[in-house]
C-alpha cells in the first residue's frame, strides 16, 4: 500500500514514469522478436515452395536458373523466409508500435493512425499483387528477349532473380501506399490537397523518372508502372480533398 501511495504521489495525473516506459518498450520489443523468430522458422519450411512459385513465373519465358556458390540457394531460402516473416508479422508489429505511442496521441490522431494501418496493409498487398500479375511478367519477357540477339544462353543466378522479384514487390507495395499516406498526413494537418495539386507537374516528372529506374528500359514497362502511379496520385488528391472537407465541416459544426 505504501508503494502504491508513493507511485500515486509521483504520478498524480496517472502518467507513466520513465522506467515504466522503458519496461513497456522492452516488453513490446521482446514480443516482436519472439513472434518474428517463430514465424521465420515456419516460413523457412515453406521457402522451397515459395521459391518454386517465383521461378515458375520465369520458366514460362524460358528462364533457366543456377546457383554459383554452395550456400547461395540456402541464402535465398533465408531471404524469402525473412521477407515472409516480416509481411506476416507486420500487423502485430504495427500494432505494438501504435500501442506504445497511442497514449501520447489524441483520440482523432488515434483514429486516423489505426485506420491508416489497416488500409496500408491492404494497399501493400494490392501493390504486390499488381507487380506479380501485371508488371513482372512484362519485365521478365522483355529482359529475356535480349538473348535472341546474340549467341548467349541465359543461366540466371537464383539469388539475383529472387532478389530482383522481392525488390519489385517491395517497391510496388510502397508505391500503393501513396493514397494512405496522403489521407493520414491530411488528417493530421501536415498536408493539404491544394499542395498536392500545385505539385502535380513536378510529381509527374518524378513518377516517370522513378518508373524508368525500377523497370527495364522499354516504353511499355515504364508506362505500365507510371500510369498506375499517376492514378494513385490523383486518387490521393481526391481523398485528401474529401478529408479536408470533412475536417472543415466538423470544425464549423463545433463553432
Amino acid at each position: 500500500m505504501k508503494k502504491k501511495a508513493e507511485k500515486a504521489q509521483a504520478n498524480p495525473e496517472g502518467s507513466m514514469s520513465l522506467s515504466g516506459h522503458l519496461r513497456e518498450l522492452r516488453n513490446r520489443i521482446l514480443i516482436c522478436v519472439i513472434l518474428l523468430l517463430a514465424v521465420f522458422t515456419l516460413c523457412l519450411s515453406f521457402a522451397p515452395r515459395i521459391v518454386t512459385m517465383l521461378t515458375d513465373m520465369g520458366k514460362q519465358f524460358n528462364y533457366v536458373y543456377v546457383y554459383i556458390a554452395p550456400q547461395e540457394l540456402f541464402l535465398v531460402y533465408m531471404n524469402v523466409a525473412l521477407v515472409g516473416a516480416v509481411v506476416v508479422c507486420f500487423p502485430v508489429l504495427a500494432y505494438q508500435i501504435y500501442a506504445f505511442c497511442s497514449p501520447g496521441l489524441s483520440a482523432k490522431e488515434r483514429s486516423y493512425i489505426s485506420g491508416a494501418l489497416i488500409a496500408g496493409a491492404v494497399c501493400f498487398l494490392l501493390g504486390v499483387a499488381f507487380a506479380y500479375f501485371i508488371s513482372l511478367p512484362f519485365m521478365l519477357r522483355f529482359l529475356i528477349q535480349f538473348t535472341g540477339e546474340v549467341d548467349v544462353s541465359a543461366s540466371i543466378s537464383i539469388q539475383s532473380y529472387v532478389s530482383f522479384l522481392l525488390t519489385v514487390f517491395v517497391i510496388f507495395g510502397l508505391v500503393f501506399e501513396l493514397p494512405v499516406v496522403s489521407v493520414l498526413l491530411t488528417g493530421l494537418g501536415i498536408v493539404r490537397a491544394e499542395w498536392l495539386v500545385k505539385g502535380r507537374k513536378i510529381m509527374i516528372v518524378v513518377i516517370f523518372v522513378l518508373a524508368a529506374i525500377i523497370t527495364p528500359p522499354d516504353i511499355v514497362s515504364q508506362i505500365m508502372v507510371a500510369v498506375p502511379m499517376l492514378g494513385l496520385y490523383e486518387l490521393s488528391i481526391v481523398l485528401s480533398r474529401a478529408v479536408g472537407k470533412t475536417k472543415k465541416t466538423a470544425a464549423e459544426a463545433v463553432e
